[in-house]
């Protein structure tokens, strides 16, 4: 082999360039994947099917939440400046805590079969999320001149990570831990959801590409839903009832804008729109269990279908997008 050859096998400066822009919103597939692997669990659970497709997609998500961190740790190696600029950017700095949400979320889909990993997963994904939660609130109350335009459904990110803490922690033994979350969870949720209605509403329409984060309004009371039987002790109370039907409300309103979200090209910020439709397929499943409901008990199958058409479209189009080098591109 010539040495002429050897800058021709080792494109340094383009693989480079790609991996200087890796986005943290990647994250968000590992919350979408973890998402179908509960969904796929309790729906085997309900209908007395095997285990085979909620462990495949358990491994999956892994194996993703794996390489997604690795990658991202040498962009943090490489071009440390890079991820101070995400830091430091209004809507991508919320995207931080999907790494912890997405341990929480593999902690929470593992316990039932290897609670000793489930709770090593845990554990760290706790912390994370307390110390992210922290540092995003105080980058929002910093000094950083921030403008209405900067508010999206994104910035939900945080209070919902604090919401999953119980789904798992409650029946790990941390009852108190959970609460703690769950409480500052529901109440940045309110203060946010007053701030990111109001830049909806008075200010310019969100930029095509945060579009599709329209959808996470219903992860938050999807999720406390789900946080909030773990905490009462499974009671479908009228709380309960509230956070239920308050995400069937922002489903509705979500899906008025798909038609919009359908005609922007494709972008890593579709990955927004799986774990949300995921919490409220969760969410109504859990529902039709509790209320003995048959509407809601198919509306839960049907859900589950339409979460594993979104997520499969997908893992289809990033694949896609990879192959084409449409990603992980300067903005």
């Amino acid at each position: 082999m010539t040495d002429n050859a050897t800058p021709q096998l080792h494109d340094t400066p383009h693989n480079s360039t790609r991996l200087e822009n890796l986005p943290v919103t990647f994250f968000a597939s590992v919350m979408g994947l973890a998402g179908v692997a509960l969904s796929l669990h309790l729906a085997e659970t309900r209908f007395g099917w095997g285990h085979m497709a909620s462990r495949a997609a358990l491994a999956l998500t892994i194996a993703v939440f794996i390489g997604v961190s690795l990658a991202y740790a040498l962009k943090a190696l490489r071009h440390p400046g890079a991820v101070g600029e995400e830091w430091h950017h209004p809507v991508k700095l919320a995207f931080f805590p999907a790494i912890s949400i997405s341990l929480l979320l593999m902690a929470t889909a593992l316990r039932p079969e290897a609670p000793a990993a489930a709770l090593a997963l845990w554990l760290p994904g706790v912390a994370l999320q307390g110390a992210l939660t922290l540092a995003v609130i105080s980058g929002w109350i910093g000094r950083r001149p921030f403008q209405p335009m900067h508010i999206s459904p994104a910035w939900f990110i945080p209070a919902v990570g604090n919401v999953v803490v119980p789904v798992a922690g409650v029946p790990m033994g941390f009852p108190e831990i959970s609460w703690m979350f769950f409480s500052v969870g529901v109440i940045f949720w309110l203060l946010l959801l007053t701030l990111v209605m109001n830049r909806l509403t008075f200010h310019d329409p969100l930029p095509g590409r945060l579009l599709p984060t329209l959808v996470i309004l219903i992860a938050p009371p999807a999720v406390g839903f789900l946080a909030w039987l773990q905490l009462n002790g499974g009671v479908l109370d009228a709380f309960a009832r509230v956070l239920y039907n308050a995400a069937l409300w922002f489903a509705a309103i979500a899906l008025i804008q798909v038609k919009g979200v359908l005609r922007i090209p494709f972008a890593l910020s579709f990955w927004a729109l799986s774990f949300p439709v995921a919490a409220l397929t969760l969410a109504t499943m859990r529902y039709a269990d509790l209320s003995g409901s048959v509407v809601h008990d198919r509306a839960g199958t049907a859900l589950l279908c339409v979460l594993l058409v979104v997520v499969a479209a997908l893992v289809f189009r990033t694949i896609k997008a990879i192959s084409r080098a449409e990603i992980c591109l300067p903005e």
